[in-house]
């Protein structure tokens, strides 16, 4: 099993673009398993974790309703926003300036088969990075992702997650909300969830803003210790 996984900083990157890159990773991965299978071979697959953040995005999942979007192509446009139906889990959200996007392209083989652990666990990573910044998150149940004041009037939501998995192999990941411009999430239904609303941690933490290195340090840490997985950069 390799545990070794390698970092990309992508930077600021299109979304489609960075799709697209996912894309090929994964699909190298896939095609390593197969042909390993083929051949009664153990060679070593790769895992790779991407952290970029993209310009205004809208992206829809394959369990979402495309009535969650509250805006028509013209307003997009105004609005200096795409949209793209795409392959992972989930319903639709937004990606944009000032949130950490990750996006795991894992073998799961290379740790535990076990896709509910996987998901917990990148929760797990979030939770423990906010609670640095002494703020309590956790999880809702039945609603995949990182929230706070659950069971309260107040519940809303600071990290969306959204994954697709094809023989053990992952691919999408985590949005963190870290100096975002909570407006853009008011023209969508986020995640399909109408009655709970969505933060940032600058405004959690009363500030202007987050430095965004500091937080990927404090995500990248956790990612490893609970993934017990040796980082390549």
């Amino acid at each position: 099993m390799n545990k070794q996984i390698q970092v990309l900083e992508l930077g600021q990157k299109d979304y489609k673009a960075t799709w697209d890159f996912q894309e090929d990773l994964f699909q190298k991965i896939v095609n390593q398993k197969i042909q390993n299978r083929r051949e009664n071979k153990a060679l070593p697959t790769q895992n790779h974790l991407l952290f970029v953040e993209h310009p205004h995005v809208y992206t829809l999942g394959k369990s979402g309703s495309l009535s969650n979007l509250l805006l028509n192509e013209e307003q997009l446009i105004q609005k200096k926003a795409t949209f793209y139906k795409i392959n992972r889990g989930g319903d639709i959200t937004y990606h944009g300036p000032g949130q950490v996007v990750g996006y795991p392209i894992l073998d799961l083989e290379n740790f535990f088969t076990d896709i509910h652990k996987y998901l917990r666990l990148l929760e797990e990573m979030v939770i423990l990075t906010l609670a640095e910044y002494g703020i309590k998150a956790e999880r809702s149940q039945g609603e995949t992702g990182v929230w706070l004041d659950v069971g309260t009037p107040f519940a809303r939501k600071i990290c969306a997650m959204g994954v697709r998995a094809s023989r053990w192999v992952t691919m999408h990941g985590f949005a963190l909300n870290v100096n975002v411009d909570l407006g853009y999430f008011d023209n969508i239904v986020p995640c399909g969830i109408q009655d709970k609303a969505v933060t940032s941690l600058n405004i959690e933490l009363g500030q202007t803003e987050v430095n965004m290195l500091d937080v990927k340090a404090k995500l990248k840490k956790h990612f490893f210790q609970l993934f017990e997985a040796e980082k390549i950069e």
